[in-house]
């Protein structure tokens, strides 16, 4: 595939996108690679790492190994995704924090008009597609609605994190994040990347790593040989994660840490006018729309024929 540097450059953008909402417990940077148009391409380019390319690399040299890694493509999303995550992990954590209700108004937002993107794919309907559909649903909302573990702060537990972590990151609807917290290893990870514990970070990563290129093969293979249905499933996962990133929540459980910090083991959804403070509605309706709009640009970049 040939490409001028505008379109890595692009690409480089839609990393950032991606990072961003990785970094976000509750929203998935796979929706936004699926919206943007690079997924399938991501998880092709993900699964043919394997021994034959190394074989490339020794026979043929870098030229050809790095050609048949399409490494151009990976190297400029993958620039904007670290750099977005590390970056856009504080600002998260200090939004979710003190202005919950507008950070995920516009993540809800987003989220509404992933589903119709996501779900215009699917080609055919039929009755396996539905069923597809609500099973994802399901499972998604059964996710969301999972209490926190208490935080877990040992290595080798970073490297099963990882692993579990980078497979709802690439999946549309399932946030890697959540999953991290769900785990107790969010905080864990956001401690390691603040004080540059690159012992628990290297654990993470080779976890993230063996979990991407053993994961991607199956996804890879779905879309081959049940396109449609995968997509209803996607679709499905994104519809049900509507629950985690409603703006109003009442907690019901905290955790306390041996430092005295409070944070929310179990919540539920309720009503803005229910909501337990400033339910901030007129901006939030603001930023729904935000984010619903932010689908459709990115959506209109990644249909974009260069």
């Amino acid at each position: 595939m040939q490409r001028r540097f505008i379109d890595y450059l692009i690409i480089s953008l839609k990393g950032i996108a991606m990072g961003a909402a990785d970094a976000v417990p509750g929203v998935s940077g796979g929706t936004i690679a699926f919206i943007s148009g690079i997924y399938e391409e991501l998880i092709t380019t993900i699964s043919n790492v394997n021994v034959s390319l190394f074989k490339t690399l020794f026979q043929k040299g870098f030229k050809s190994f790095w050609t048949q890694l399409n490494g151009n493509f990976l190297l400029a999303l993958l620039s904007g995704i670290i750099i977005s995550f590390v970056s856009f992990m504080r600002l998260a954590k200090y939004l979710i924090e003190n202005e919950p209700v507008l950070i995920w108004s516009f993540f809800f937002g987003l989220i509404i008009a992933s589903i119709y993107f996501v779900g215009k794919q699917i080609t055919q309907w039929n009755i396996p597609v539905i069923i597809g559909l609500l099973f994802g649903s399901l499972i998604a909302f059964y996710i969301s609605t999972l209490p926190s573990m208490a935080t877990n702060e040992s290595s080798s537990f970073l490297f099963f994190a990882g692993a579990l972590a980078i497979c709802a990151m690439i999946l549309p609807g399932i946030s890697g994040s959540f999953i991290l917290v769900i785990l107790g290893a969010y905080k864990t990870l956001s401690d390691a990347l603040h004080d540059f514990d690159f012992k628990k970070l290297l654990f993470f990563v080779s976890g993230a790593l063996i979990g991407l290129l053993s994961f991607s093969h199956l996804l890879k293979w779905l879309f081959k040989h049940y396109h449609n249905l995968t997509l209803a499933i996607l679709t499905g996962f994104i519809f049900g994660s509507l629950n985690k990133v409603w703006p109003w929540k009442e907690t019901l459980t905290w955790h306390v840490n041996s430092k005295g910090v409070k944070t929310p083991l179990i919540d539920k959804s309720v009503l803005p006018f229910d909501y337990q403070g400033d339910h901030h509605l007129f901006l939030a309706i603001i930023l729904i729309i935000v984010g619903f709009l932010t689908i459709f640009i990115l959506e209109k970049i990644g249909s974009k024929k260069h």
